[in-house]
């Protein structure tokens, strides 16, 4: 330890370029001191928006398929959360790392919308 519980600042640059988990070990040695450090970093994706337009007649249905990419190296168990009437879609779809899965979106208006 330094002296007066001083501490000694190890700036590091962490650059992520898909989502997901990264595991390092930082080893520091002195002549009379050896210290591993474990780092782990959970990086998330930023929180994306869409805009979709859906045209149809009523009570007929169309359906969007929407791509998912899941780039990292983690299972992604997504839940979708529907606001508005006369969407409908399933509540949970998974993506394996490095796959990309579609979820479909439908939009089945009962009535002029």
């Amino acid at each position: 330890l330094l002296e007066n519980d001083a501490a000694v600042e190890l700036p590091i640059r962490f650059i992520p370029q898909y989502a997901g988990r990264y595991c390092c070990q930082i080893l520091l040695k002195s002549s009379c001191d050896v210290r591993v450090y474990m780092v782990e970093c959970l990086v998330n994706t930023d929180c994306a928006e869409a805009e979709l337009e859906f045209l149809s007649p009523a009570g007929q249905a169309v359906i969007q398929d929407i791509p998912i990419s899941n780039m990292s190296s983690q299972d992604w168990k997504l839940e979708a959360v529907l606001e508005g009437q006369s969407f409908y879609g399933p509540p949970l779809i998974y993506v394996g790392p490095g796959e990309t899965t579609r979820y479909p979106l439908m939009f089945k208006p009962i009535a002029e919308c």
